[in-house]
């Protein structure tokens, strides 16, 4: 094996890194709290794109977010 091992995430569409971020993270990236992240990665516009880990219908399970999605999002607003 050569080289450094690849961090574990999603690569994307041109094989670059993008990490999936905690609510925490975005709401830091966006200058909003995490509620505010988490209110609007399911029922207020404008909505996050989110990605749901586990549990079940509800707010049950974890929330992350593709970092370029996020990007995306703010070019977007």
């Amino acid at each position: 094996m050569t080289g450094d091992p690849k961090p574990i995430g999603d690569m994307g569409n041109r094989g670059e890194y993008d990490p999936l971020l905690t609510p925490e993270q975005v709401a830091q990236r966006l200058s909003v709290s995490p509620d505010w992240v988490r209110d609007h990665s399911s029922r207020k516009e404008p909505r996050l794109p989110v990605i749901r880990l586990g549990g079940g219908p509800g707010r049950a399970g974890l929330l992350r977010y593709r970092a370029s999605r996020i990007e995306k999002f703010i070019e977007e607003m």
